[in-house]
């Protein structure tokens, strides 16, 4: 045997880049991925992004703090 003559889903093939699975699930499944720090937005957006970020899941200095 030679080896595997296709490959299965998920695996090989070309790897999509992080803004297109971004762009993918916002359009697939109305999922938003944005970075706070994303320099394409305004400092209001950034704002924005931060605040719905801590009103969802908290704030992310006391994350980083109970992790050490």
């Amino acid at each position: 045997m030679t080896g595997m003559r296709f490959m299965p889903k998920g695996y090989g093939g070309e790897r999509r880049d992080p803004d297109r699975v971004k762009r993918d699930g916002w359009r697939d499944q109305g999922v938003l991925a944005v970075s706070v720090d994303d320099e394409r937005l305004s400092w209001p957006e950034r704002e924005l992004v931060r605040q719905l970020g801590e009103k969802l899941y908290g704030d992310r200095s006391q994350a980083k703090e109970q992790r050490r």
